[in-house]
């Protein structure tokens, strides 16, 4: 008798079912008797991994309490700079910067000076500041800046210090010329210092002083400036409260593709940035405002200046430029 074509797929198929209900019966048994381990199907390798290569563990996103190493932008070096000097007049002292800058802009730290007081050493009288003056000046040129190209600023919060007054008018009768800059200025030089081109489209700046904070950003309108209450607001007996939401209230403006990342300068950031910088980087990230102790009323106040930054933008990169400082970007911002 010839069997059809259907009736030989059938006695196939009760076959196959019949190896198959043996196998699930005896395969424990025939696993622990002689260690045969069940096949399991080959594991899928990420993207941009070669076989035979161990796949990489996917990271976590950074974020300020998290990481602090990884941001590792690098400033591009100047072509063929020149020297320029600039100079922030302050109430108790001088901030001084000379800086290698390119035809691009492109510019590096040269030397660096915080502090320099020419108020308190011997200089009481007006002939005593021309003569502080010219010795401070004589170092500027002694390292190779041109007379033409020392520039001296004096920041919004401290140009109707007396002493600061006494200063220009010494500078002035030098034939130097003093720049007195509004807050909003400041923040638009800070920004032009410190943030990276490629960052303009997802950043923010900080610049905390004493006396107020600028706020500043790259948007559809060109830079957005603002200013806020500085670390020393304790001073005149402002509620922590009171500007802790003051602050908020300005930076809420701050658009959200703004906000991925916060490059911060000022005192107090330069403080909280000494407490975690890995050796000479120039880019630290801070920890969260919390994760610090305060040492200090004017620490304990910028703390909360920080507090409602981070709070309110959701910001977890507050990255610290060691080598930037706003009269650096006025220096920029010259032909």
């Amino acid at each position: 008798m010839q069997l059809t074509r259907f009736s030989r797929f059938l006695i196939v198929m009760l076959i196959l079912g019949g190896i198959y209900l043996a196998y699930q019966k005896f395969s424990p048994v025939l696993q622990e008797k002689f260690g045969v381990q069940p096949t399991e199907a080959p594991a899928t390798l990420p993207e941009n991994t070669t076989p035979g290569e161990a796949p990489a563990m996917e990271k976590p996103a950074s974020s300020a309490t998290e990481d602090r190493s990884g941001f590792s932008y690098v400033a591009p070096e100047p072509v063929n700079g020149r020297l320029k000097g600039v100079v922030e007049l302050g109430a108790a002292g001088f901030n001084s910067f000379i800086i290698l800058i390119d035809n691009q802009k492109n510019w590096k730290l040269e030397k660096a000076s915080f502090g320099t007081s020419l108020v308190h050493e011997n200089m009481a009288t007006d002939d005593d500041i021309r003569k502080g003056l010219k010795e401070y000046i004589r170092g500027m040129l002694d390292y190779g800046v041109p007379g033409k190209d020392i520039h001296f600023v004096v920041s919004s919060g401290a140009k109707n210090e007396p002493k600061v007054v006494k200063i220009a008018n010494g500078l002035k009768s030098l034939g130097y010329f003093v720049n007195e800059v509004t807050a909003q200025q400041e923040g638009t030089f800070g920004l032009n210092c410190v943030m990276p081109p490629s960052f303009s489209d997802q950043a923010f700046m900080i610049d905390m002083g004493s006396g107020n904070t600028k706020i500043s950003w790259r948007g559809p309108r060109g830079i957005q400036a603002y200013e806020g209450h500085g670390s020393k607001y304790f001073q005149k007996s402002i509620p922590d409260e009171e500007v802790y939401k003051e602050m908020r209230r300005v930076v809420a403006q701050i658009p959200s593709a703004n906000r991925n990342y916060c490059f911060i300068i000022g005192g107090i950031p330069y403080e909280l940035a000494k407490q975690v910088r890995n050796a000479k980087e120039r880019y630290t990230v801070l920890k969260a405002p919390g994760e610090y102790k305060a040492d200090g009323e004017k620490q304990r106040a910028g703390l909360n200046i920080y507090k409602a930054i981070a709070d309110e933008t959701g910001c977890k990169n507050f990255v610290f430029d060691w080598d930037a400082n706003f009269t650096i970007g006025f220096l920029l911002g010259l032909k």
